[in-house]
């Protein structure tokens, strides 16, 4: 079974936090994002896997190569300009001869692709759209449906007092082949717009899964610290994590004095000084050091950090090569690598 992850262009940035890594390659539990969806697709039989790219793909191509683990083909398709949800799709088109998945590049979900894959084919769909339920529903696409599950409507970020649905378009498609015929080659064309409504009018057999399992967009930094907090707790699953009290990679020196309570993932080449204090859920990158009598708490810290003696973190996300100065508070922050001298750059 084929599926096409749009990883995307330049707008998939996780905006402020860094200009130097695309979304799909920021670490949760210390891995790429995207390796855990891979791999959740793999754990279901999905194991032929088209990444749709177009912006700064250079980094993914050295991480991946041509496969993400035994069994796991990866093939790339490159956009040369943005083409959008359903344009990327169309680009990838070479690649599909039969069903096949889509999945947007920024969500994390433990929806059941295995089940999913059975509604689709039980229900003669063309294309079936997996739905999520959420409390705002304002800032997403909202799906009406039947009692059976055919889609009805779409509504695409409804204002507060006109929501009639609190089930919203979850990312998370699958399409029949001939769907590729609904979409302009090399024009920017996008799903939720001009592919799927159009399929409604002609009544076409377009379907929605619904699923209460996680499920999270990580567009933004707070949802993006969230999802590795929920990682670590067990609130979701992922092939990459299991689930453990306190998780110290080869390679570390963790002074006696230190004091750890998880959950908290430390990796290899860190060095925890002295009275440190680490209070999970708390993520701790490569090669990172913990000053003496530092104390970090509830933040996601990514590689080769400098945490001074006496600093203290609480609550907040930490990109690669920060220093953060001797007893220094930092408290619901983002500090991307623009910036490591002017860590203040916004609050989660």
């Amino acid at each position: 079974m084929k599926a096409i992850i749009l990883v995307g262009g330049e707008g998939t940035r996780l905006r402020p936090l860094t200009y130097s890594v695309v979304k799909p390659m920021v670490p949760v539990a210390n891995r790429p994002f995207i390796e855990h969806v891979i791999l959740k697709l793999a754990a279901h039989g999905i194991n032929d896997i088209v990444l749709a790219m177009g912006y700064k793909p250079d980094s993914i191509f050295a991480y991946f190569k041509d496969g993400a683990g035994a069994g796991i083909k990866l093939s790339y398709s490159l956009e040369e300009k943005p083409l959008g949800t359903a344009g990327a799709v169309k680009n990838a088109g070479a690649h599909v001869e039969d069903t096949f998945f889509v999945l947007n590049g920024d969500t994390f979900s433990d929806i059941d692709y295995t089940y999913m894959l059975a509604f689709h084919r039980r229900n003669r769909a063309k294309a079936t759209i997996a739905l999520s339920h959420v409390e705002d529903p304002t800032r997403f696409g909202v799906v009406e449906t039947k009692e059976d599950g055919r889609v009805t409507a779409f509504i695409e970020k409804p204002a507060r007092d006109k929501v009639t649905s609190h089930w919203i378009n979850a990312g998370v498609y699958i399409l029949e082949p001939s769907v590729l015929d609904c979409i302009p080659g090399n024009q920017f064309f996008m799903f939720e717009k001009g592919v799927f409504p159009p399929m409604l009018d002609r009544g076409e057999r377009v379907f929605a899964y619904t699923s209460k399992s996680y499920w999270i967009d990580m567009g933004r930094p707070s949802q993006y610290h969230q999802l590795n907090c929920d990682v670590l707790r067990g609130l979701c699953s992922s092939p990459l994590y299991r689930v453990k009290d306190i998780t110290i990679e080869q390679g570390c020196a963790v002074h006696p004095s230190a004091h750890i309570t998880g959950p908290a993932v430390i990796n290899g080449g860190c060095n925890i000084a002295e009275d440190a204090t680490i209070t999970g859920p708390a993520v701790i990158g490569r090669n990172c050091l913990i000053g003496k009598g530092a104390s970090i708490s509830n933040s996601v810290l990514w590689d080769d950090i400098i945490v001074g003696a006496g600093a203290s973190i609480t609550g907040s996300i930490i990109a690669s090569g920060a220093k953060i100065e001797e007893s220094t508070r930092l408290e619901d922050l983002t500090i991307n690598q623009e910036a490591p001298s002017d860590p203040i750059t916004k609050k989660i």
